[in-house]
């Protein structure tokens, strides 16, 4: 039986990339009895009844997954940001660098827009950008008007299957269509009522970049921690869980413990205060999270 790769699930239909070409297949309803859904990404054997139709048979063993966006077997994620419209947040960054890093999925930060920037807030994202590379973070600043940083993006997407997400109306679209033109991804200004953009991709699908395979996904502004575990939340903050050996006591979880590494370098400046009172929040939101059976 032929394997392949889904590249697009849309209105109960896969599309299967194999040897060079896309076969439109249905599940069998054995995913269904056992409540498994194909995504975006899974590795797949299929039954074809012609070159254009076909049943997937078997989902392999995923590598990783993601619940939103619905996407499997993802090397890399580039989490994308504004600049500016929307304004840059840390707290929504944070959230979406713990999901990935507790789906072992390696982030790359990008924050677009700056172009539209000030010389005062150029300073300011600049200043963010340094913080997080010293945090263990890739940060790369771009434009897709000016296409300022979007040669460098090529890199990174090589031979990689990559997961651009991030919050709506940060330009996502707009970057994927700079680097690759030919795609014409719809986009959308933002609402200066609401201050965010609208959903304008409306299905996960992988698309070839260059020498990789890249995500356009749709666009989300929450994020729930709903199946990470309290004490799994210090390690999904790499410049915690490296101090964390320093700290007097093994499993320290960073709070009121004696002698914690981690908070002495939040007093010290060595880990910005922005970033560990997201971690407290964090921690009170697993707190506070209802049980599920």
């Amino acid at each position: 039986m032929p394997e392949g790769t889904i590249i697009k699930a849309l209105s109960g239909f896969y599309y299967v990339l194999h040897d060079h070409q896309i076969t439109q297949c249905r599940g069998r309803g054995v995913f269904r009895k056992k409540k498994v859904t194909p995504l975006v990404g899974d590795h797949v054997v299929f039954q074809a009844e012609n070159e254009r139709e076909g049943y997937i048979l078997e989902i392999k063993e995923r590598q990783n997954e993601l619940v939103r966006p619905p996407i499997a077997n993802v090397d890399q994620a580039l989490l994308v940001f504004s600049a500016i419209e929307p304004e840059f947040s840390t707290t929504l960054l944070d959230r979406f660098l713990v999901l990935v890093e507790s789906n072992d999925i390696e982030p790359v930060i990008c924050i677009t827009k700056i172009d539209l920037l000030s010389d005062e807030k150029r300073a300011e994202i600049e200043q963010f950008a340094s913080d997080y590379e010293k945090m263990g973070y890739d940060v790369l600043l771009t434009s897709a008007a000016t296409l300022d940083g979007v040669e460098s993006l090529y890199d990174y997407l090589n031979h990689k299957v990559t997961v651009i997400a991030g919050q709506s109306g940060v330009g996502k679209s707009s970057l994927l269509n700079a680097m690759k033109p030919e795609l014409e991804l719809k986009t959308n200004d933002i609402s200066s009522a609401l201050g965010r953009g609208k959903h304008t991709t409306r299905h996960v699908e992988l698309i070839f970049v260059q020498e990789g395979l890249v995500a356009d996904t749709p666009g989300f502004s929450s994020l729930e921690f709903m199946d990470l575990e309290l004490e799994n939340l210090p390690f999904c903050f790499p410049e915690m869980a490296r101090l964390s050996e320093e700290c007097k006591f093994r499993g320290c979880m960073h709070l009121k413990e004696p002698k914690c590494a981690v908070k002495q370098a939040v007093e010290s400046g060595e880990i910005p205060s922005y970033r560990y009172e997201h971690y407290l929040q964090f921690v009170e939101e697993i707190k506070q999270r209802k049980p599920r059976y």
